[in-house]
């Protein structure tokens, strides 16, 4: 985030002003002193114009960005069971496109923030049942279905059977939310 944020010549105070988060859990983030939450860092990539899986990514590679088995990002994590949120890997823009990993139990619930306009996540359940709320409907999918929905309002993902669940997540952004922003005077 860092890198990012001196890259445009902004203040903490001028990424605090554009993402609505506080300049005090900035310093927290940029100092490794604490763990935010997955809708905090989709907030900092949208207003720096770039891509969750960039201000997360670990390594470079100038061909092919590989993450091996078990060194994708962990950025949730079930309170209550061994439930958990992998980013596996993210591309750049002008085509980004997020890949994840995701267990839930018994239980395991989580709700996604508004993304930006245009966003689209795609869904497949690889095994167990899976509850998806977004805009006022609710649709459950088994072992084997998939759905693809508007992602710019208030989503929830909720384990609704037994055991373990087993999903996979794809989000894209469109291109022109995905812009380097412009500064302005305040940056």
């Amino acid at each position: 985030m860092r890198t990012e944020r001196t890259a445009r010549r902004w203040s903490l105070d001028t990424l605090a002003a554009r993402s609505g988060v506080s300049k005090g859990m900035l310093v927290h983030i940029e100092q490794d002193r604490t763990n935010p939450s997955i809708g905090t860092l989709c907030r900092l990539a949208d207003a720096l114009g770039t891509t969750l899986s960039r201000l997360v990514e670990t390594s470079e590679s100038l061909s092919v960005g590989v993450v091996r088995a078990g060194d994708g990002v962990l950025l949730w994590r079930s309170e209550h069971s061994p439930g958990r949120g992998v980013l596996l890997v993210g591309s750049e823009p002008p085509a980004s496109l997020e890949m994840w990993d995701w267990r839930m139990y018994e239980g395991d619930s989580y709700e996604g923030e508004s993304h930006i306009v245009g966003t689209r996540e795609t869904v497949s359940v690889l095994h167990g049942s899976l509850e998806i709320q977004v805009a006022g409907e609710s649709i459950v999918l088994h072992t084997g279905d998939s759905a693809v929905f508007a992602a710019d309002c208030t989503h929830v993902y909720r384990h609704t059977g037994e055991g373990e669940l087993h999903f996979v997540l794809a989000v894209a952004q469109p291109q022109s939310a995905l812009l380097t922003p412009t500064l302005d005077a305040s940056g």
